[in-house]
């Protein structure tokens, strides 16, 4: 079994190149692949073939990571396209946006102060709700319209958003514990 290390993560896993893709082929192309790779099957060849396999395999769990998760799927498909999300310099966001987050992060931290684990729950819940919705912005903007401009400003603001869930889990489980 050789595979082509140079070759994009969706035609690893035999996928388009999109950002909705059907989880139930990945996930099958994956146990193939890593079936096929899994270092144990080549620990009998030379230590050159051994390496290799670990490559493979490395390659293969790395590929599997990336496209299981939505943000990493779309970050990824940016980077296809030569697309710099600017993930690291590029944090301006609209004041709508931004006022949003105020409000998000407020409501978290009076929660988190008040003890209250029904609000965080709640906000969990909402929070939850509207990153679906955000995504499937980020959707319409690599699927339908190839809208590079629109969808790394998204893949910014569903980072927000990733980050304030977590603020949300970590002050719940605080809070249980």
């Amino acid at each position: 079994m050789t595979i082509d290390l140079q070759r994009d993560f969706f035609t690893l896993f035999g996928l388009a190149r999109r950002f909705r893709i059907d989880e139930t082929v990945l996930e099958a192309a994956y146990h193939e692949l890593h079936g096929q790779v899994h270092p144990d099957r080549h620990a009998h060849l030379p230590e050159t073939e051994r390496r290799r396999a670990l490559q493979w395999a490395t390659r293969v769990n790395e590929g599997f990571r990336t496209l299981r998760s939505p943000l990493a799927r779309a970050r990824y498909l940016l980077e296809l396209e030569g697309v710099d999300p600017g993930l690291a310099t590029n944090t301006a966001m609209s004041g709508e946006f931004l006022m949003e987050q105020m409000e998000w992060r407020e409501a978290v931290e009076e929660a988190r102060s008040a003890g209250d684990v029904t609000e965080l729950e709640q906000l969990h819940h909402r929070l939850r709700q509207h990153a679906r919705e955000v995504f499937e912005v980020l959707e319409r903007a690599l699927d339908a319209d190839h809208d590079l401009e629109t969808a790394a400003e998204t893949v910014r603001r569903l980072m927000f958003l990733e980050k304030l869930q977590h603020d949300i889990d970590d002050a719940l489980e605080a809070l249980e514990t």
